[in-house]
């Protein structure tokens, strides 16, 4: 069965060619040309991923991606014209999990695209269903996250990383490491992306995420998840 892409792009031009390349390579693409286009579309075209586009009329897709996130966890690349931080940084903290500045390669939005169902797509860490991890439950078969009774909300790229760390309780991983593991290994964006979805793995799960129980800074390395007394794996 094909994967759907809803591609959210208000130059024609380039709509098309991605268009084109995206249908060659067996997706399904179905096109949106503002933000507001894109709202309607996403319930009913109910894609796998969706491209983004910052830049758009109407309504722009930092606020498509703002009002997506309130009820979805479907993946979302957003593409942006300028090599500026800022735009990297605010697209991840309203929830996109990956974005490429423009001009890019064709190719290289495609392995990212695959890259980022394939960690969709998995249900299971190591074999394992169930992560408990103290209060932090962990469920592979059915996609869901919990603290206590309270259900946990999250991006694709944020439930991969928290499944690679919580699935590895005490290992330390750099930035490097976490980058090559989630984001491939090609990828050569700012390892700071890595700290924008820490943080806000620890807004969603830690109780006091300035003072993180559970993922742990490893202050000139990187990160770890604490290891935790009553952890089970089923």
């Amino acid at each position: 069965m094909k994967k759907k892409i809803l591609l959210v792009e208000d130059e024609k031009t380039l709509a098309k060619a991605l268009k084109f390349n995206l249908e060659k390579e067996g997706f399904e693409v179905a096109v949106a040309y503002d933000g507001e286009e894109a709202l309607r579309a996403f319930p009913r075209e109910k894609p796998a991923l969706i491209i983004l586009d910052l830049m758009l009329p109407v309504i722009d897709g930092y606020e498509v991606c703002r009002r997506l996130r309130r009820n979805s966890e479907v993946p979302i690349i957003m593409l942006t014209a300028r090599d500026e931080d800022i735009d990297k940084i605010l697209g991840l903290e309203l929830g996109a999990d990956d974005y490429m500045t423009k001009p890019f390669n064709t190719r290289e939005l495609l392995a990212r695209i695959r890259a980022i169902l394939r960690r969709t797509g998995r249900q299971t860490a190591r074999g394992k269903k169930i992560l408990q991890r103290g209060e932090l439950r962990i469920d592979m078969i059915r996609h869901r996250v919990t603290v206590g009774e309270r259900a946990v909300a999250l991006t694709a790229r944020e439930y991969a990383l928290l499944c690679l760390l919580a699935a590895n309780p005490g290992r330390v991983y750099s930035r490097e490491q976490l980058l090559a593991e989630l984001w491939g290994r090609t990828y050569d964006g700012d390892a700071r992306t890595v700290d924008v979805h820490i943080r806000h793995l620890r807004e969603k799960i830690e109780e006091r995420p300035a003072e993180p129980d559970l993922i742990l800074t490893v202050w000139g390395t990187g990160y770890k998840f604490k290891e935790t007394d009553g952890a089970e794996d089923v």
